[in-house]
């Protein structure tokens, strides 16, 4: 008979990075993965809440939070499925006369979560580079789409930080739309701006340049999520952190090169050969890195902005988020 492997359950969407997990042409050693493709929504709750799966795709806010739990439920991989550059994601009221990021100081501004990823880059790059504190303006946190969503990790912030639940029966899109708030940080573009009645606008309408410079300036190409292990499945197989590593990076480099491959388009846009292309002359050939040492000051960005928006309970160190035996 053969070696038996270890069965995991792997709790993530559908990446052109990942797929290669998801499909099986590449197999972590020593691991039979079960890939669940979920919605991140749909993961992040089961594995926050009821620790579902023994490896997941995580909000890396999420899992920064988990680190001040005492029995630290999950330990990460220097692995990013998802990164993305969001000055593209404020959005207004048109008719709240926010034309600049200092026009949001005082504003009622919604969040679905406060403790969600993308919230946090968005608050952090306002305050680092256009002024805008933290504590500046109210928050209201609930449903983007569909009411009655909660924070998925209770939150303990400090005082000069305002949040407010928007209520049971609203939704942020239509609050947005309505005026009832200025603005909305947010991960998902609301339906209520695709809803192209130019009620709800973009703060960066000319955002692709804006985001560009940032990264020259910076170096920094936001992580919003990281991978994750349930620290008990770890603790009893240290070597998966490995494992799974080797195969995250396998699984990219397939997808690294099925985007510069000229044979035949594997992805739909008309111009991909161009645009990669371009990202390679701005970014360089590893423009998605996964690893420690290529993304430490990325992740020392994002910390320190967990802590100054009263996430973190102390200063975190990118080192500390990650299986030694990963790095």
């Amino acid at each position: 008979a053969a070696m038996s492997r270890l069965s995991l359950t792997f709790g993530c969407w559908n990446y052109d990075r990942t797929r290669a997990l998801m499909d099986g042409t590449v197999v972590p050693d020593g691991i039979d993965l079960n890939y669940l493709n979920m919605p991140v929504e749909e993961t992040f709750f089961r594995m926050l809440r009821h620790k579902e799966f023994d490896v997941a795709e995580l909000s890396l806010s999420s899992y920064s939070v988990s680190m001040h739990n005492p029995a630290r439920p999950f330990v990460a991989i220097p692995a990013f499925p998802s990164r993305f550059f969001r000055h593209s994601c404020i959005y207004v009221h048109a008719g709240s006369g926010i034309r600049t990021p200092q026009d949001l100081i005082g504003k009622r501004i919604g969040n679905p979560e406060y403790q969600m990823t993308a919230p946090v880059w968005i608050r952090g790059i306002l305050s680092d580079h256009y002024g805008v504190p933290v504590d500046s303006v109210t928050y209201l946190t609930g449903g983007e789409e569909e009411p009655g969503r909660s924070e998925k990790i209770k939150l303990d912030l400090p005082p000069n930080i305002r949040v407010e639940s928007i209520g049971p029966d609203k939704t942020l899109s239509q609050m947005l739309h309505d005026g009832e708030i200025d603005a909305l940080y947010t991960a998902r573009m609301p339906s209520s701006f695709l809803r192209g009645d130019g009620r709800v606008k973009r703060l960066f309408e000319n955002y692709e340049p804006i985001e560009r410079d940032y990264y020259r300036s910076t170096g920094i190409f936001p992580i919003m999520h990281t991978i994750a292990m349930r620290r008990d499945v770890y603790e009893a197989h240290r070597w998966i952190a490995q494992s799974l590593m080797k195969a995250l990076t396998a699984a990219q480099k397939r997808s690294y090169e099925d985007l510069y491959e000229t044979a035949a388009l594997k992805t739909m846009l008309p111009w991909l050969t161009s645009h990669v292309e371009q990202v390679r002359r701005e970014m360089g050939e590893d423009f998605w890195p996964y690893g420690f040492e290529k993304n430490e000051a990325t992740l020392r960005t994002f910390l320190r902005y967990h802590f100054e928006q009263g996430l973190s309970k102390r200063l975190l160190e990118p080192r500390e988020l990650f299986a030694p035996e990963a790095l």
